[in-house]
């Protein structure tokens, strides 16, 4: 790529400082401008964070002839629109996950980015990186034989005070922030939409702080999935097969002095130890943005959900919630 990618970001949220910073090293991907609400928040926003330009609007933005593509990090609840308004301003979209709210949505938005011949992907950090990539290659090509179970879940405490997480106007909730991630890992491993959904949750001023959900898929395969925003922080997978197992924390960025590995096992007898697979540890904003940059130039393979699987993922999610709301199990 002879030029990189110009990104412009949608809002001044926490996350867009992260992905900011993440993309900074890039030859790849620039951040060329952002957008708030008002002038004054934007202007400060670039300032602080290193971004050549700004934006008092985010139509502005939308608008801007030298931005080629969108980063979507506006509460869940806006995702939609405004990913929808940036296809059809003629922008790539890379939007920050879940992808929306409901099937519905992530159906015209796909159909939005079609009509006017762009890109929309779900960014999934994570899914970039290349611990998950090869333990996705591992399960795809048989390495642990037909999958069976899969157990999955990551939790956090939550910061006292005023959260767009514990807002239901903005659709937050422990599923829709934390559980994302092992719900679209579940999917991309087994590559197929559940076909019945079980689901209790714990709740707090309309959302979930703590959930708990039974997967179940017509290949045969049970997943179950956790988030909480009241445990210590963990991440973790459990993949098992009929013919071995993976565990993985498929974590987003990989931490200082932290190796990046995961654990198989091959086999079924009782004797058969884990062995390590390391493979590079990458910030996953970066990767995520480059690999959507290859995507966009047509120079390179887009590393994550597809739009049949981020369907599937929306599905899933709203199907979830409808469970843990009416506690009833909620057919696909």
């Amino acid at each position: 790529m002879s030029e990189p990618l110009r990104v412009g970001v949608l809002g001044a949220a926490n996350i867009a400082r992260q992905f900011i910073s993440g993309v900074k090293p890039s030859t790849v991907v620039s951040v060329a401008a952002v957008a708030s609400r008002s002038t004054e928040k934007a202007e400060k926003f670039a300032r602080e964070n290193g971004v050549p330009r700004f934006h008092g609007s985010y139509e502005a933005l939308l608008a801007d002839p030298e931005i080629d593509a969108i980063y979507n990090p506006l509460p869940n609840s806006l995702h939609a629109e405004w990913s929808i308004r940036a296809c059809e301003a003629g922008k790539h979209v890379l939007c920050e996950k879940p992808l929306c709210t409901s099937g519905d949505e992530a159906r015209a938005m796909f159909a939005a980015a079609r009509k006017n011949r762009v890109h929309l992907v779900e960014g999934y950090p994570y899914r970039a990186q290349p611990q998950t990539i090869s333990a996705l290659e591992m399960i795809h090509a048989g390495a642990i034989g037909s999958l069976q179970l899969i157990q999955s879940s990551f939790g956090f405490t939550l910061s006292p005070g005023p959260n767009i997480r514990g807002s239901s106007d903005l659709a937050g909730g422990s599923l829709m922030d934390a559980g994302t991630y092992p719900v679209s890992l579940i999917i991309m491993a087994a590559r197929e939409r559940p076909a019945r959904v079980s689901a209790v949750a714990h709740w707090k001023d309309g959302v979930d702080h703590a959930l708990a959900a039974t997967l179940e898929f017509k290949s045969g395969l049970l997943a179950q999935v956790t988030s909480s925003f009241s445990t210590s922080v963990h991440r973790f997978a459990l993949i098992a097969g009929t013919q071995g197992v993976i565990e993985t924390p498929f974590p987003n960025h990989l931490p200082a002095g932290r190796p990046a590995e995961f654990l198989v096992k091959r086999g079924v007898a009782a004797d058969k130890e884990f062995e390590k697979v390391e493979t590079a540890g990458l910030n996953g904003f970066r990767a995520e943005a480059e690999s959507f940059a290859g995507l966009v130039r047509g120079q390179g393979r887009w590393e994550g959900a597809s739009p049949e699987q981020s369907i599937d993922i929306a599905m899933t999610l709203e199907a979830i919630l409808q469970s843990a709301r009416a506690n009833r199990p909620v057919d696909l």
